[in-house]
């Protein structure tokens, strides 16, 4: 299913909640005014799961490309060789790519392939962006609230320097929900149209010690 970058429902936002299925169609429900994430529950294949263990190799990854659908393996192995040596990873990351530009009618997205030793952002928040891919390939995976379980007077600087936990931007941990490694997701920010108090709030996960994090995001550059 295409649709246009810029056709956002304007329809009232009502009850905000999630989408989830194992079929990759669900990604199109993020268009739909009442959902602010949609997650496909996807399952890495094993060869991909192999070959994401040469790249946790590397002392450092902090891969950014604007990259199309077309080419996006090949500047995956001209930004580094080891790339070569995971065939099957890079197929997976370039059929995300298609996914996400034919959904949004994109000639192309920003990559950013990180491989994290620590939460790159641990607090609760919402992105200043219409929408945003997310997708773990190893470690743990992004943690969020359902929009009727966030305080987002607590949000940023109404958190008054205080944690989450201390805040009172949710009421228990169990009100803490996490996509699982695999999953692919879309995330609506402030920047979508009609979404205005209704984007989703998340968060990075904790990493434990010699744990490595690999997480895919792919955004909007045009």
């Amino acid at each position: 299913m295409t649709h246009s970058a810029i056709a956002y429902n304007h329809s009232p936002i009502s009850k905000i909640v999630s989408s989830k299925s194992q079929d990759p169609s669900v990604l199109a429900d993020i268009y739909e005014p009442d959902i602010n994430i949609a997650i496909w529950q996807h399952q890495l294949a094993a060869n991909v799961v192999e070959e994401i263990s040469v790249i946790q190799q590397f002392s450092r990854l902090n891969l950014v490309l604007a990259v199309t659908p077309n080419n996006t393996i090949q500047q995956l192995v001209e930004y580094n060789h080891e790339f070569q040596q995971t065939p099957n990873l890079c197929h997976h990351l370039s059929t995300i790519v298609e996914m996400f530009c034919t959904l949004f009618d994109l000639p192309r997205a920003g990559l950013r392939l990180n491989l994290l030793d620590r939460a790159m952002c641990p607090k609760f928040h919402v992105d200043h962006i219409p929408c945003r891919l997310v997708s773990t390939f190893s470690g743990k995976a992004t943690e969020w609230l359902e929009h009727s379980k966030v305080d987002r007077t607590k949000l940023g600087a109404g958190s008054f320097g205080l944690s989450d936990q201390q805040s009172g931007i949710y009421q228990q941990t169990s009100d803490i929900q996490q996509l699982n490694c695999g999953d692919v997701a879309l995330l609506k920010g402030d920047g979508w149209q009609g979404n205005e108090g209704a984007r989703l709030v998340h968060r990075s996960p904790t990493v434990g010690k010699n744990e490595k994090r690999l997480l895919l995001t792919l955004d909007f550059i045009d």
